[in-house]
């Protein structure tokens, strides 16, 4: 199986235009209310309501503070582009950190217990097949921070899905032996000074892939840091997390590539 490894401090890309992208797009966006027992769960969907044929579909899930405007933001996108995303619930219903300490706490839980936090993004991807007009055959999950560290144990599940995408995301994993279960491709994007993401961390994740027969890319971004693609973080490298402009771009361009290729289209 062929294995992919790239680490660039500058990658050029041309914009890459989807052909499932709609002349007139009308972006629909709903709330979506599910159950994990008592617990209940709030995601979102976005898609485009001019398309009227079968659309790829994609399970996106938010960074550490919970579903918030950000990755809303992130499903419109990808439903401009003809896609059909639902953004999952990872917490529940109203569990939406306002701090650093209350999220890390609240990401803690999930961290510490991976059969939780694959029971919960496996829920989220049974919505996303039993929403109107999803291709189930062509699906892939993108995850930001927490997210991404949650998509990759879900690919790890063995979860039939194309393609995983992790942006910033974590990539240890107490349980590497499964990476023998991931069916799809694996995309990740990490900053060279992520002080959240160490090196030892990427070594492992790399001896992981490869033992696990994995198709996978990982792609590292020189000067930049912790939550690359969010505007919010800052412009302050030295907190640890900061927007980077030219990453954020390109990660976003490379996944579009990505997804183009995985579904053929």
């Amino acid at each position: 199986m062929k294995i992919l490894l790239r680490s660039t401090n500058i990658l050029f890309l041309s914009l890459v235009f989807s052909p499932l992208l709609s002349a007139h797009a009308t972006v629909v966006t709903k709330t979506v209310e599910y159950k994990d027992g008592n617990t209940t769960l709030e995601g979102k969907v976005a898609y485009d309501d001019a398309n009227k044929g079968l659309m790829p579909g994609i399970v996106v899930v938010h960074e550490w503070t919970g579903l918030g405007t950000y990755v809303t933001s992130r499903i419109e996108k990808l439903a401009k582009l003809g896609y059909i995303a639902f953004a999952a619930d990872i917490y529940g219903k109203g569990v939406r950190p306002t701090n650093p300490s209350e999220a890390g706490k609240i990401a803690g839980i999930y961290k510490n217990n991976r059969p939780l936090m694959r029971k919960r993004i496996e829920l989220a991807f049974e919505q996303l097949k039993a929403q109107p007009h999803v291709d189930v055959q062509k699906l892939a999950a993108i995850g930001y921070c927490f997210g991404g560290t949650t998509i990759l144990e879900l690919a790890r599940s063995g979860a039939d899905l194309k393609g995983f995408v992790s942006f910033h995301g974590g990539l240890d994993t107490p349980t590497p032996q499964d990476a023998k279960n991931i069916k799809g491709e694996v995309l990740a994007f990490t900053g060279a000074d992520d002080p959240h993401v160490l090196p030892k961390e990427v070594m492992a994740f790399e001896k992981e892939m490869r033992d696990g027969h994995v198709k996978w890319e990982l792609v590292t971004f020189g000067g930049a840091v912790h939550a690359f693609t969010n505007p919010e973080a800052g412009d302050d490298n030295s907190k640890g997390q900061a927007y980077n402009k030219d990453a954020d771009l390109k990660s976003w361009e490379e996944m579009k590539l990505f997804l183009n290729r995985i579904f053929n289209t």
